[in-house]
């Protein structure tokens, strides 16, 4: 099986098709997904989408386009609105200074926040991050010297040096259609040389879409896509790609019940 560990189920795009959205992906043999919040004020469209799909699963947080718009929600109210079951992480939040939407004073605070929020309750922070390498390395090498905490890279398209710090700190990193691309040689060699203990793959849907699909809309069954191509950088059988990641998955997204008999199956 694949986990599908960040798409966007509550996007306009796909509006009227989820059902046939969640039964692709399973086709496709991606049997969980997790549907990221970009909007605290907005959690509730998030978390009625993972209520409805047993499959599904959601975070909670503020993208750091809309850190100025929330700025001030405290960690209070991300971790109580964290404690209904099918909240399986924090976020996404982080630093983006490709389209600086927000302040970055304001992302750096809402980024901090949310750590707080992942420290307190044990789910992992999904961290995004784009042309921040230095902030957002020394912002993580800061908090986490105030207290650990579980955090993922997630849609890597950074250099070298933030995803070796992050493997330092002990985050893991997730690749998504970026992956695939043509000129993507760098992060392709960054996704063969990290541990295998580390790596997910997701979506980003509905953004992304993998090659051969590059330009159309993005959705979960495209995750095997990725998996491909990470299974072909690494020289492994997709059979193990899928196998590492999803084991990987459920490591750090520690409050998703494992389906019955895949312990066994990896043996664990």
């Amino acid at each position: 099986m694949l986990v599908d560990s960040h798409c966007h189920l509550d996007f306009p795009d796909f509006d009227g098709e989820r059902a046939d959205l969640i039964a692709r992906a399973r086709q496709a043999g991606v049997e969980m997904m997790v549907t990221i919040c970009t909007h605290v004020r907005k959690f509730d469209q998030v978390l009625a989408i993972a209520e409805e799909y047993p499959e599904v699963y959601c975070s909670v947080g503020t993208h750091p386009h809309n850190a100025g718009t929330e700025r001030g929600i405290p960690a209070e109210e991300i971790i109580r609105l964290a404690s209904h079951p099918k909240v399986v992480a924090i976020g996404e939040a982080g630093l983006d200074y490709f389209y600086d939407k927000a302040p970055r004073d304001a992302q750096a605070e809402g980024l901090r926040i949310h750590i707080e929020a992942a420290r307190q309750t044990g789910l992992p922070l999904v961290i995004h991050s784009r042309d921040a390498d230095e902030d957002m390395a020394a912002i993580l090498k800061d908090e986490m010297g105030k207290g650990t905490f579980p955090a993922l890279l997630h849609c890597f398209s950074s250099g070298r040096e933030l995803a070796m710090t992050g493997i330092e700190l002990g985050l893991y990193v997730s690749f998504s259609g970026i992956l695939t691309f043509k000129r993507s040689e760098d992060i392709r060699a960054i996704a063969r040389d990290l541990p295998a203990d580390r790596l997910l793959v997701e979506t980003d849907a509905p953004y992304l879409a993998p090659q051969p699909r590059r330009g159309k809309r993005n959705e979960p069954a495209y995750t095997a896509m990725t998996a491909a191509v990470l299974a072909e950088t690494r020289g492994v059988s997709e059979e193990e790609i899928a196998r590492q990641t999803t084991e990987n998955f459920f490591r750090l997204f520690k409050k998703v019940p494992r389906p019955e008999g895949f312990a066994q199956e990896v043996g664990q």
